[in-house]
């Protein structure tokens, strides 16, 4: 199973970068061309007015273009990830993710350039001579030595900012971790000796940084695959020879750990035992980066020294070193104030930053993301988590203040509030909330009855959830059928239990869960021998096995109308005892952060009374998400401007809301384009509360309006929608569409074992 297992995610990474348009990013228009007059303003002829003001003032190209904006992602593949020199075309999908991460992380665009030159000559003049497209050059996977002196050579020749990210990125992470790590260990980075595995580009910008920081050059041993590098050794090329120590005692890496501070390994896995660990000094620091494998592993570490302070590469181990908690944000600040190159002092102020921050009081949304009650600084947290939304708007500005202040700055910011503000609406505060619940899924997986196992999209969403360590699985259906579907996909679903409710093994259970069901429903229309029989639907089956806390979530509806797929969990599990009416929700993930829509799947034409209990059900939900619903409760009226019974119906139940429930942000009867226009609200309805608080939900007057209009959003524009959420269930139920993806399913068992988890 093991191949399979393999052989499984090798299918989805190509099927993740083939499906749809090929590839991860693409070119979108920002600005009108559906007209021949749009089309003569953005070509011919109307184009040559900017080009004439660039060609007199060439800063103006800022002004008229997107080039303070584009960043190039340029490699020619010779060190690409752990795969080595495989060629520029080869490197091309890395490039395109890259890029994919400066807009998530930071807004910014970017195109990536795979140039076919190794020699550095050739590279230079290729890059220098596209240069006048890009506000900025991040250089990627190119090999040491020769990456030292391209980036050399093109920020001596160029007059944008221009970072080599393999070198730097890894460098200004872990020093904002040696920072914090030092304080807690009670230690002055000047007096610290310094162990260095590796001596590629990463490790060798790292000890360059920490002796910008204040560590002694003597005080850093750095060892290669031939052991330490000293003076005495004729191999070196000139950035070793930077580093070659003077120290006749010490050869081997064994030999260098003993009494050290600190370890830093960025060269491959299991190359430290637990007793060079236990070699080193009081409170020791290990940074053992090389990925996926650490130079040890972590809780080998961890079980040699009580008093060890580390960090990884991994994810899956406290204080992550990952690049994406810089360059993103370096980039932004840089080309915000139009920063003629990326300096020390700018590295310098992103280090402190990213230090500062790890000690600040860490927001819920983190916390919740992390599945922690209170992430604070300590052994365990040295350095800001990746998901934190606070990133962009602490380290931007630092880098930016650090480039107006050392005076490569060519444009400058005076209203900081204004510039953080700006930030934070770039990418909206909850444009993360898909990871963070994702991530906080992992944190304490939830078991997941899947009642249509007997069908390919829930098998293989199965084994993604089971592979990701989001949802232990169980699945419902004919044993033999099930297994063929496994063996035919060639899926991996080894340890997943199997129940086919109609089978004999299963008998004592279906009666038990039938004379169970009998008591809920010997008054609603079921005689004892129905409610028996009706245990081997495996939608009945499976919300019995929720409702007796052998389950902790139910997901179905696939292959069935929304109808036929929730009755069995409303007859068996029922709705909360707070609520008289369930509700379906959508989230709607758009470029600014989701929009949350209801109700779209479960009241026709509900009344005033529901219409509030709608609302403070999905506001409720919103706020277990950590995001401050701003809610918009729609109509065709606008505030009175026309009246009829469903606009009559909206406008009190917001009176009702504003009356008792006074501290939701909550506005209508309103028109969904006003709702969602703070222009048009601050000039025609300068009263309303949605001017200053941004709408990120809507509450539909009815069920066509809500249905029809999520799936319109959904295929229009292409936005991806994450439900139906059912919400008012005493226990997590949740009902996909007809024909759901995988992803789509996949979403679905997140958000339920999430769910599963704040119950709890």
């Amino acid at each position: 199973m093991a191949r399979n297992k393999n052989k499984n995610k090798k299918q989805e990474a190509l099927d993740y970068h083939s499906c749809g348009r090929p590839g991860k990013i693409e070119v979108i228009p920002t600005k009108p061309y559906n007209s021949q007059r749009d089309l003569s303003l953005a070509y011919s002829p109307g184009v040559a007015e900017p080009c004439l003001e660039i060609e007199k003032n060439p800063e103006d190209a800022y002004k008229y273009t997107a080039k303070g904006n584009l960043v190039a992602v340029i490699s020619n593949g010779t060190a690409v990830l752990g795969l080595g020199d495989i060629g520029s075309l080869a490197s091309k999908p890395v490039m395109e993710g890259k890029g994919l991460l400066f807009k998530i992380f930071a807004d910014i665009d970017v195109f990536d350039i795979e140039v076919d030159a190794k020699d550095i000559d050739s590279f230079v003049k290729t890059v220098k001579a596209i240069s006048p497209t890009f506000g900025g050059i991040n250089l990627e996977d190119i090999k040491a030595p020769e990456c030292f002196e391209i980036e050399r050579r093109l920020k001596e020749e160029l007059t944008i900012p221009i970072m080599h990210d393999d070198q730097h990125g890894t460098a200004i992470i872990s020093g904002a971790a040696l920072i914090n790590a030092l304080e807690l260990a009670k230690k002055k980075i000047e007096k610290v000796k310094i162990v260095v595995n590796g001596a590629g580009a990463s490790a060798i910008s790292c000890a360059k940084l920490y002796v910008a920081l204040g560590a002694k050059l003597e005080n850093i041993i750095m060892c290669d695959s031939k052991g330490v590098i000293s003076k005495s050794r004729t191999d070196l090329d000139e950035q070793k020879k930077y580093f070659a120590t003077s120290n006749k005692k010490v050869h081997t890496l064994e030999e260098a750990m003993k009494g050290a501070d600190v370890f830093l390994g960025l060269s491959k896995g299991n190359v430290v035992s637990k007793e060079m660990v236990k070699s080193m000094a009081k409170n020791p620091i290990v940074f053992a980066l090389a990925n996926p494998d650490p130079e040890i592993p972590y809780n080998d570490a961890m079980a040699a020294r009580e008093d060890l302070i580390m960090a990884t590469g991994r994810s899956d181990y406290p204080n992550q070193v990952n690049n994406v908690l810089g360059f993103p944000y370096i980039f932004r600040g840089a080309l915000d104030v139009r920063a003629t190159c990326i300096n020390e002092e700018m590295k310098l102020a992103a280090v402190y930053a990213l230090a500062a921050l790890a000690k600040e009081p860490v927001p819920e949304m983190v916390n919740l993301a992390y599945g922690q009650r209170n992430i604070s600084f300590g052994k365990d947290y040295i350095i800001p988590k990746p998901l934190d939304p606070r990133l962009i708007s602490v380290v931007a500005p630092a880098v930016a203040k650090a480039a107006i202040k050392s005076g490569v700055a060519k444009a400058k910011i005076t209203n900081w509030e204004k510039y953080i503000e700006d930030l934070n609406k770039r990418l909206g505060r909850d444009n993360k909330l898909l990871k963070n619940i994702t991530n906080k899924a992992k944190q304490n997986p939830k078991r997941v009855v899947f009642a249509e196992a007997d069908n390919y999209k829930v098998l293989k969403a199965a084994q993604i959830v089971n592979d990701e360590g989001i949802a232990y699985p169980i699945l419902l259906g004919d044993k033999e059928k099930i297994q063929s579907l496994i063996e035919e996909h060639s899926l991996d679903l080894s340890g997943v239990e199997i129940i086919d409710p109609r089978s004999k093994e299963q008998e004592e259970r279906r009666k038990k869960y039938g004379d169970l069901f009998f008591e809920k429903r010997k008054r609603r229309g079921f005689n004892l021998y129905e409610a028996r029989k009706i245990m081997r639907e495996r939608n009945y089956f499976g919300s019995m096995m929720v409702d007796q806390g052998e389950a902790d979530c139910f997901i179905s509806g696939i292959t069935r109308k929304y109808p036929d797929a929730i009755r069995p969990a409303l007859q068996v599990i029922g709705k909360s005892d707070k609520v008289s009416k369930v509700a379906g929700m959508y989230i709607i993930m758009t470029p600014t952060g989701p929009i949350f829509f209801a109700d779209t799947t479960v009241n026709i034409n509900p009344t005033t009374e529901e219409l509030i209990e709608i609302t403070i059900l999905v506001a409720e939900s919103i706020k277990r998400m950590n995001i401050e619903p701003h809610i918009a409760m729609l109509s065709y009226s606008n505030f009175g401007s026309a009246e009829g019974d469903e606009s009559n119906k909206v406008r009190d139940a917001v009176a009702y809301l504003h009356k008792h429930y006074p501290r939701l942000i909550v506005d209508g009867e309103i028109q969904a384009n006003v709702a969602l226009n703070s222009e048009i609200l601050k000039e025609q309805f300068p009263f309303s509360p949605l001017i200053e608080k941004k709408t990120n939900t809507l509450i539909f007057p009815n069920l066509s309006a809500g249905n029809i209009a999520y799936k319109l959003v959904q295929e229009l524009v292409g936005y991806e929608a994450i439900g139906p959420i059912l919400l008012g269930m005493k226990k997590p139920v949740h009902i996909l569409q007809l024909g759901s993806s995988v992803r789509e399913i996949v979403n679905m068992v997140t958000i339920a074992v999430a769910d599963a988890q704040t119950r709890k």
